[in-house]
């Protein structure tokens, strides 16, 4: 008989499915996890110290940041926590652009998921395939606010522009002839909106080419079915929120329970699981696609019909338009004060939480009446989900670490915020 003894070992950061930035140290007997310790800390941020030093709105570009797949959620919840201390009512028109981008960034985020919990486990497909789709919402992105991915384009009062009325066009080169630019800029015609449109049509087929590959898929199922099982209680105890929580049965979501912007407004429904296993984490993840594409459209359609502005009209807070500042003393004040010393909150403190692709995104914001915050905490949903780390994985083979990591859907920015 061989000796079996009792590992310790050292999972990531190199390894490629703690995605360079987790170390687990994992007790072994065999194959089997017997404890699994989670280190983090190898990508602290410092956000929250860091905006203790800066004026309000220089803080919002960290956001984007903290979890770099999920930019403008992230936004959202800070900007919130703002508007909460001024007592601002923003235009109706910027509220529903906020939704869609938030559904928007709710796609990019599952795809990315997607694709790599996929290939962790050994898919290879699918992560072409989803970043395939992620090419057409990055230009959504680009087209608004002139970036990719750190957008900071949720404002205090709104955002920082209106939808644009014509996409960046592919041009010829010496790689694409002119019948390939035609087809490549077919959809790019119109406005951003019948971008948007044009890609909520093509989607649901998409979202049916990954079931395809993976839903009934035997390798796949072997992998991800009574693999870290949850039940509702426990996942309550332990501060599970998002799909982690749907994923064991419990019906809450933030946009339907504790409604804000116009959420309220949108008709959509809230997918849960049934086992709490990573099979049906997978599950709703993949019924939040098609419902995010729902909620695009109905806000498409209705800033189609409503023209409007999109950021309030008080220069003591939001900038005033280019130009106004060349040509107006008033304006210019506004316009250097506002970027040099920014605002003042009035002393208080204020929490604000938006439902984030990953879970409850809260921003407590504690404020001593100057322009910069006094206390900044944020409530990451991926904290919670890894403190589980242990839980979820002893008993289970080393390979189904793996799939427990992908299941949680960890961005480490938030975590080691």
């Amino acid at each position: 008989m061989p000796e079996i003894r009792n590992y310790t070992l050292n999972f990531g950061p190199q390894h490629p499915a703690a995605h360079g930035v987790l170390r687990l140290v994992l007790e072994l007997d065999g194959e089997v996890v017997q404890r699994a310790d989670p280190h983090v800390g190898l990508l602290h941020r410092g956000t929250e110290k860091l905006a203790e030093y800066k004026p309000f709105n220089q803080s919002i570009p960290y956001m984007d940041r903290l979890d770099y797949v999920s930019m403008m959620c992230n936004e959202h919840g800070y900007v919130l926590a703002l508007e909460k201390l001024l007592g601002v009512e923003v235009p109706e028109r910027a509220q529903y652009i906020r939704v869609m981008f938030d559904e928007i960034t709710r796609i990019l985020n599952h795809l990315m998921w997607l694709g790599t919990h996929a290939l962790d486990v050994g898919a290879m497909t699918m992560f072409l395939y989803c970043f395939r789709e992620r090419e057409d919402l990055m230009d959504m992105y680009e087209a608004v606010s002139g970036a990719r991915m750190h957008a900071a384009y949720y404002r205090p009062g709104g955002v920082y522009r209106d939808l644009p009325d014509h996409m960046p066009r592919f041009k010829k080169s010496k790689y694409i002839n002119d019948s390939k630019v035609a087809l490549l800029n077919e959809n790019r015609e119109g406005s951003l909106l019948d971008f948007i449109d044009d890609f909520t049509d093509r989607f649901p087929t998409y979202v049916d080419e990954y079931e395809t590959l993976l839903t009934d898929n035997r390798i796949w199922k072997q992998r991800t079915v009574d693999i870290a099982v949850v039940s509702p209680e426990r996942a309550l105890q332990l501060g599970f929120t998002g799909p982690m929580l749907r994923g064991s049965g419990i019906e809450w979501d933030l946009r339907k329970k504790q409604p804000y912007e116009v959420y309220d407004k949108m008709d959509f429904d809230i997918p849960v699981g049934v086992n709490g296993d990573c099979y049906d984490r997978y599950l709703v993840r993949i019924e939040e696609f098609r419902q995010s594409n729902k909620i695009i459209k109905q806000c498409s359609k209705w800033l189609r019909e409503n023209p409007g502005i999109v950021m309030l009209d008080d220069h003591k807070l939001t900038p005033p338009s280019r130009e106004n500042m060349k040509g107006d003393m008033e304006s210019l004040i506004h316009h250097f004060k506002l970027f040099t010393e920014g605002y003042s909150l009035p002393k208080g403190e204020a929490y604000a939480a938006i439902e984030h692709p990953k879970g409850e995104f809260g921003v407590y914001l504690v404020t001593d009446g100057s322009n910069r915050p006094y206390r900044l905490k944020i409530r990451a949903p991926g904290f919670a989900h890894i403190s589980a780390m242990d839980e979820m994985t002893s008993g289970h083979m080393l390979s189904d670490v793996v799939a427990v990591i992908g299941t949680m859907d960890v961005v480490f920015g938030e975590i080691d915020r």
